[in-house]
């Protein structure tokens, strides 16, 4: 019976003891029941059963849902919650989640999981790559969860990440000092070396880098502000093929010193810049009312390493680069976050812990020259000797081999 009516015994302080009880079956086919509050009247009861009603049927209509169905719901809830940059990445990792497409997600399960994860190993595509999309598969069942009421519980217990213990992990490259200047040296356009020695000296991101307009260069206090970010994801409403979005985190908003060397060749930039018609200090740094594309520094870089006979290492590669620098002259790992904008000391600890490895060598060092200066200062606090004079005028002496004369034949023990 859905609605009935409990003895008085059991009704409420103010008398009410009609109740819903309904049995329903979920979008997994599993029985369910539900037991209302008690309400006062057959009628109150009523209008609840009917509203209960059309809540079961709005969640078990799920029961249909299809992997792509949720996948693009997950997009649409997504759309004014993350940056561009993030539906861009979500939009080039829905193909690879293709083979669950038509798969119901009631009926999904680890061997769906398993197929899906050997078609992602046939691809071409780095462990990293393969672990992000898996990732955003996580996240797509997770929203389902949360705003579906599915359960993947079974699966998700199972499910693992990727790993190739036969892939090579990629080595770091980064320039020392003497590299940097050797590669700058083969540079003459004015604009090209500031921005390099931007990359390498301050750490900038390369969307960072191309984000500066003057307004953020301080000449007054020798210092840039980082606060916006350049996407390679074209604009809808602007048409333009790049995007202008906040810094990738809080912590990358930050205010960088600029060395003095530096800032004389912002000085000769905006010189050169402002003689230009209609500039203005919201022109970029690097461009004019457009950004420098991001082709035009990637390639200007690679015929700087050929000509200058050094490695050609990638664009980001030079805020590696700024770290290795920091971590050299001695600065400790908060200093080095706080400079590169990580949001966690972890981050810059799991990227740059092998150069502070390196260190320990040094450290050692260091402390057996502390320990070396310590015993010096103890050795040189302990009191010296006093020197102790005897007079031997006034000294007794026990001659033994007279006694030995004077003793007698009996006495002696042979």
């Amino acid at each position: 019976m859905a609605i009935r009516q409990v003895k008085s015994k059991y009704a409420t302080k103010d008398g009410r003891t009609w109740v819903v009880d309904i049995t329903y079956r979920d979008y997994l086919g599993r029985p369910r029941r539900y037991h209302s509050k008690k309400f006062a009247t057959r009628r109150e009861a009523k209008d609840h059963e009917a509203e209960y009603k059309v809540n079961i049927k709005n969640m078990t209509e799920f029961t249909d849902l299809t992997f792509k169905q949720l996948i693009d719901e997950h997009y649409k809830y997504q759309q004014d919650k993350v940056k561009s940059t993030t539906l861009y990445n979500y939009r080039n990792m829905m193909p690879y989640l293709e083979p669950l497409f038509n798969i119901k997600v009631e009926s999904f399960n680890i061997r769906h999981f398993e197929l899906w994860r050997q078609s992602m190993n046939e691809k071409k595509i780095s462990t990293r790559y393969k672990n992000g999309v898996y990732k955003y598969l996580k996240a797509v069942m997770n929203f389902g969860t949360k705003w579906y009421d599915l359960n993947f519980v079974k699966v998700y217990n199972k499910m693992t990440n990727f790993t190739n213990p036969n892939e090579r992990k990629k080595e770091m490259s980064f320039y020392t000092p003497e590299e940097f200047q050797k590669f700058l040296s083969v540079e003459n356009d004015v604009k090209f070396i500031c921005a390099f020695q931007t990359l390498f000296y301050c750490g900038l991101r390369n969307g960072e880098l191309r984000g500066l307009t003057w307004n953020d260069i301080n000449f007054r206090k020798s210092c840039l502000s980082v606060n916006k970010n350049i996407t390679k994801t074209p604009d809808p409403i602007t048409g333009k093929p790049y995007t202008v979005s906040s810094p990738k985190t809080m912590s990358s908003y930050r205010t960088i010193p600029i060395p003095n060397f530096l800032l004389e060749y912002y000085k000769d930039l905006y010189d050169d810049c402002s003689s230009y018609y209609n500039f203005n200090d919201n022109w970029y740094v690097f461009g004019n009312i457009d950004p420098l594309p991001e082709t035009t520094l990637r390639d200007r870089k690679t015929k700087n390493a050929f000509k200058a006979g050094v490695k050609d290492i990638r664009v980001h590669d030079f805020r590696h680069s700024c770290a290795s620098l920091l971590i050299d002259s001695g600065a400790n790992i908060t200093l080095v976050a706080k400079y590169l904008g990580h949001s966690k000391i972890d981050e810059t600890l799991n990227t740059y812990s092998h150069m502070y490895q390196n260190r320990l060598e040094n450290i050692v060092q260091i402390i057996e020259v502390q320990n070396t200066k310590l015993l010096e200062n103890k050795q040189k606090e302990l009191p010296e000797p006093k020197e102790t004079i005897i007079d031997y005028e006034d000294t007794e002496y026990y001659d033994y081999d007279e006694d030995l004369d004077n003793t007698k034949e009996d006495d002696l023990v042979l």
